[in-house]
């Protein structure tokens, strides 16, 4: 096939066998099936018109594809950065003709993404032309998944109950996934994957000091979530995230990212606990933003085989570096009971 547009390619993931019950689906960047579904359907609705400026705050990986899929439709892009954006990332965006403003170096990632929200706001307020992506709010970005469930759907050998694991993030990537697939088998299973830190699943009491786990996580409250899609929520900290990165390596040669890595090793831990479900592992983005605070590290990553985590009936129970509970597809913290995964 001749792409029209490089976009069109590099959303295009690929299937890779790790064990008996699992399999990796690769992207190079998941978010670009996220980000032009939601451009065509914004232009399509007449919400933005083309040439206009799109604007979202982004920590790498939907501000490459949002920049992608406005170079695609003829689009105007400026991105509010995150201080973990690398300058391979940047470069690339400016390049592509995005403005990129990146906010102040911080340890604090929740103050990190209020930063980049308050200027969003700012620059909204400064240019009413100028329309929020809200990749974090607006469910347009629930459209471009249902393409890949159905290219799940066609791969994988029918007969085994899927369970699908990988980080929450803004939730449309799993829970569009899942939320597709589940018109064709609604018992397939979603397994969400956070840092502690994260309010998503009720973990911002938990302090991880090298938690950089990019994109699987939140200090901010985000609409996209919808937490009743989810059966079982594992969150961990940064060492047991970067031991799945570097077993992902080693045993597969999987060269991802933090969040495939911490995917992968819930996924590990999932197949042993439910050994007839075959367990699909996303794997979001590559490693080359996390080569020196991970990959380079190799020889420190914990020995996935000495781990696991604790079984805990209620997010407050919860217990770093570990921690795993069944969600059984109940709202949000605090309107839920709960009991062991």
């Amino acid at each position: 096939m001749i792409h029209p547009h490089i976009a069109d390619a590099l959303k295009a993931p690929a299937l890779v066998a790790l064990t008996e019950g699992a399999v990796l689906i690769r992207f190079e960047s998941m978010k670009v099936y996220s980000a032009l579904a939601a451009v065509v359907r914004l232009l399509e609705e007449g919400r933005v018109r083309p040439g206009q400026t799109l604007v979202d705050s982004s920590s790498g990986i939907y501000a490459h594809a949002l920049a992608l899929a406005c170079h695609r439709h003829g689009m105007r892009c400026h991105i509010v950065a995150s201080t973990t954006v690398d300058a391979t990332t940047r470069a690339q965006l400016e390049i592509l003709g995005a403005t990129v403003e990146q906010v102040a170096p911080s340890r604090d990632l929740r103050l990190d993404q209020e930063l980049r929200v308050r200027r969003v706001r700012e620059i909204l307020a400064e240019r009413p032309d100028v329309h929020w992506m809200r990749q974090y709010h607006d469910d347009v970005h629930y459209l471009g998944y249902g393409e890949v469930a159905d290219l799940v759907a066609d791969a994988l050998p029918a007969g085994r109950r899927l369970s699908v694991v990988g980080g929450v993030g803004s939730g449309a990537s799993t829970g569009g996934l899942v939320e597709h697939l589940r018109r064709r088998d609604p018992a397939v299973r979603l397994v969400g994957v956070q840092p502690f830190g994260s309010v998503t699943f009720g973990s911002q009491d938990h302090h991880d000091p090298e938690a950089i786990i990019a994109g699987i996580g939140s200090s901010i409250d985000f609409a996209n979530v919808r937490h009743r899609l989810y059966d079982t929520v594992h969150w961990m900290d940064f060492t047991h995230a970067m031991a799945g990165t570097v077993a992902l390596m080693r045993e597969h040669a999987v060269f991802a990212g933090l969040s495939t890595g911490a995917a992968y090793l819930a996924a590990v831990h999932e197949a042993r606990r439910h050994p007839d479900d075959l367990h699909l592992v996303i794997g979001a983005d590559t490693g080359h933003r996390y080569v020196d605070r991970v990959h380079a590290r190799h020889a420190e990553a914990l020995d996935p085989a000495c781990l696991k985590p604790f079984e805990v009936g209620a997010p407050e129970e919860m217990a770093m570096p570990w921690s795993t509970m069944a969600w059984d597809r109940q709202g949000r913290p605090g309107a839920r009971t709960g009991r062991a995964a």
